[in-house]
């Protein structure tokens, strides 16, 4: 006889149950949960949350100790402060600069340093300068990303308070955080990552509230969170362009969502087409374009406040310098004209337009024949070589005294060696498909080779008739027969180029690297008429031209960070913490700031990913079987609820393997908070079992119906009857083991006690580079 106390549970059951389910107004289906569960296990509502408040409290007051434990140390400029503390003092001076990150964080610092009367004086110039000789009020500054960091760790135990967990799996989950080396060191500093982190949890607080409304389609708290979590994703991408990676996490989650109210077959009913283009729009409204006007918003504050010219103009174009007043380039700017000699300069690379006597070899490494013509290169340097005359097109053109304009023809005679510069169809050293640079006699210049040493001024974003002026006319040498750009790069010539820059013709046109400009007319004396200054009004432009110049140079700049940097690491060297980045050090006091998450939660978040993995893959190859072994609601937990913490880790982890720009540990910051909760959620999985589903009796009918079902169960309820020894003993034994790797890396992260080299060297553990080891 079978037991009379077996539970789906205990034992494999068949698959394909029948359930029974019940309509839920707006034509939504609520999952099946029992709303009674009997009265000798149920404990007390509020007791539950007693616990669950009481567990909260207790660990935002620990996150907010970790993180403001000896936050005035060092008092001196660390690692990244140099940019962003500059940053916030530029804002606070309304200076204007670049970075190739959005505002929203940089405002951020702004704003406290605004709040303690903070003037901006302090340019943060170099790593190790003093906070208290130079009267910085540096600890207000490190205090927003701690205040941040801390209710970090209070968002991860609300997400999984709010996503039905029980309390041991939200204090693992909040615990992996809360005592992580990494989280706290990032959170120490006047750095961006905590208001990025911060974000990104709340985004996936948001729309898990957001969610659980979704019986609720369009009632007041239905947009509420619908609007906070586009709110969130908004301030995630306004931090740093990684943000981007929250949006497809929670996209992802809405995509699959929107196919589900699309299923003619839903349980609930279907809906209409309008019913679900309803949807879709709210949703659309909600989190893409309600995110992108507050994405914009920022932008404007962004140039509101940055109204004076500053270090960032040599990265916009004139127009966009002549709206900030003070611009040094524009009150210098001369108007060319015809018989100038000027020195050109790229706009990228900083080089000058340079020629010397030397030829370029017959035949380059690759087998392939130059011209033998005068080299024609870019050099980094100041020299007289750099000297060209402008002449007009015609050899008996009267145009002295004549300013040169946009789309004019010009030739260029090199001052030195009196010649001209040409462009002809041979291929230049590096570049096959790129043309060759030289230079050739007057007497070939006005014969045979006239039409090859023609050359039109193209100013960018320039007007017909508008005047050649230095230094602010911003412009392309296009080869008129040709129609190819003058351009260099940054890898030099072989010794017979004297490792000086290539200059080739670029055949394409609208790229922004082929950009010159006229650095200065060497043949004007100083005190000559043209070079007065007279008082230049300050002009406007469209927010969104502004924009779009600025996104443009963000994005180009960002894509060139990558050069090789001695603590950078690659993306599959963190989940493992590999390596780490040193910070700060000081000699004297062998004391050092390592950026190094904890090892032992780490390795174990990576683990319990791995772990993840295998359950699903085991259940699905279970269920091919015919074998079902588990029951129908810890399924759907651990693929939806679960699968969803999965998602935020794979979506912030793997894109970082298709950049190409320079990468470090603290890139791996968000992910690492997604795999905490993908940690609490399989360890509450490993060591406890949810309820039995609710027995199906038999109706009148002969049919079987399930109880009454109004609402989802708390966890306490879930697990109602059942005994978390297992699971408490586990979440003690996990966070002594993640308490004991916070303490033990405990110094390198506060950046004291200074530790001996012994001391040093046993906390190598994979060979960290750290300093003071001998």
């Amino acid at each position: 006889m079978a037991s009379t106390t077996a539970t789906p549970e205990a034992a494999l059951r068949q698959r394909n149950v029948p359930v029974s389910t019940k309509k839920a107004k707006n034509g939504i289906s609520s999952d099946v949960e029992i709303d009674k569960v009997p009265n000798a296990v149920a404990p007390a509502k509020c007791g539950s949350e007693l616990e669950y408040k009481l567990a909260l409290g207790l660990i935002t007051g620990l996150a907010f100790l970790t993180r403001f434990w000896g936050i005035s140390h060092p008092d001196e400029v660390v690692f990244d402060e140099v940019h962003f503390g500059k940053f916030a003092s530029y804002y606070l001076e309304r200076t204007y600069f670049f970075d190739v990150h959005p505002p929203f964080g940089k405002l951020l610092f702004a704003f406290m340093g605004w709040l303690v009367g903070y003037d901006g004086h302090f340019h943060f110039e170099n790593i190790g300068d003093s906070y208290i000789r130079n009267k910085v009020p540096y600890v207000a500054f490190r205090s927003l990303p701690a205040i941040l960091g801390a209710l970090t760790v209070s968002v991860v135990y609300m997400i999984m308070w709010e996503s039905g967990y029980s309390l041991p799996a939200c204090l693992i989950a909040a615990g992996l955080v809360l005592l992580d080396n990494a989280h706290i060191g990032q959170t120490r500093l006047i750095l961006l990552d905590a208001t990025l982190v911060f974000a990104m949890a709340c985004s996936l607080l948001c729309y898990i509230k957001f969610h659980k409304l979704r019986h609720e389609p369009f009632s007041r708290k239905w947009w509420k969170w619908l609007i906070l979590t586009g709110f969130a994703l908004s301030c995630d991408i306004s931090t740093k362009y990684v943000g981007l990676f929250a949006f497809i996490t929670i996209g992802s989650a809405v995509c699959i969502d929107l196919w589900d109210l699309l299923d003619i077959k839903r349980p609930g009913g279907a809906l209409t087409l309008p019913q679900f283009g309803k949807h879709f729009a709210a949703r659309a409204f909600g989190l893409i374009i309600m995110p992108f006007i507050f994405y914009l918003f920022w932008f404007q504050v962004h140039f509101s406040i940055l109204t004076r010219s500053g270090p960032g103009d040599d990265f916009m174009t004139p127009e966009f310098q002549e709206t900030l007043s003070d611009n040094i380039m524009l009150a210098n700017a001369v108007t060319i004209d015809y018989y100038d000699t000027i020195s050109l300069r790229h706009k990228e690379t900083k080089a000058y337009l340079h020629s010397h006597p030397d030829k370029y070899p017959l035949r380059y490494d690759d087998g392939r024949v130059s011209s033998q013509g005068q080299q024609v290169t870019g050099y980094p340097f100041n020299d007289t070589n750099n000297y060209w005359q402008i002449l007009p097109p015609g050899p008996d053109d009267q145009k002295l005294g004549h300013h040169i304009k946009n789309h004019d023809l010009v030739r260029l005679r090199h001052i030195v060696t009196d010649t001209i510069l040409l462009s002809h169809d041979v291929a230049s050293p590096y570049y096959p498909t790129n043309q060759e640079f030289t230079t050739v006699s007057i007497g070939d210049a006005y014969g045979d080779r006239a039409a090859d040493t023609l050359f039109e001024i193209r100013i960018e974003h320039g007007k017909a008739n508008q005047e050649f002026k230095s230094i602010s006319s911003h412009f392309k040498l296009i080869h008129n027969p040709s129609k190819v750009a003058m351009w260099t790069h940054s890898k030099p010539l072989p010794d017979w180029g004297h490792k000086q820059q290539e200059i080739n013709g670029n055949k394409q046109l609208a790229q922004s690297s082929n950009v010159w400009l006229v650095e200065d007319i060497v043949s004007l004396p100083a005190d000559h008429a043209r070079r007065a200054k007279p008082e230049k009004k300050v002009k406007t432009l469209p927010f969104l031209r502004k924009w779009f110049e600025l996104q443009r140079s963000m994005f180009w700049h960002n894509n060139q960070l990558t050069s090789s940097h001695p603590y950078a690491s690659l993306p599959y060297q963190w989940p493992f913490l590999l390596r780490g980045v040193s910070f700060w050090t000081q000699n004297d006091t062998r004391q050092q700031i390592y950026f190094l998450g904890n090892p032992i939660g780490w390795w174990l978040a990576s683990s319990v990913l791995a772990i993840y993995v295998g359950i699903v893959l085991a259940d699905q190859f279970s269920l091919r079987r015919g074998l079902d072994a588990m029951d129908r609601r810890t399924r759907s937990r651990l693929y939806n609820s679960t699968g969803f913490f999965f998602l935020a880790w794979a979506t912030h982890y793997f894109p970082f393997f298709v950049m190409g720009r320079q990468l470090f540990l603290h890139h791996y910051l968000p992910a690492h908070l997604a795999s905490a909760l993908v940690t609490g959620s399989v360890v509450e999985f490993l060591f406890s079992t949810d309820s039995a589903e609710p027995d199906y009796h038999p109706s009148k009918s002969g049919k079987k119906v399930a109880p009454t079902t109004k609402r989802r169960l708390s966890a306490r309820e879930r697990l109602a009857g059942q005994s978390m020894a297992g699971a408490w003993i586990a979440t003690a034994v996990i966070m002594a083991l993640v308490a004991f790797g916070w303490y033990f890396f405990l110094p390198l992260t506060y950046g004291y006690p200074g530790l001996t080299a012994p001391e040093v060297n046993r906390r190598k553990w994979l060979g960290y580079d750290l300093h003071f080891a001998k």
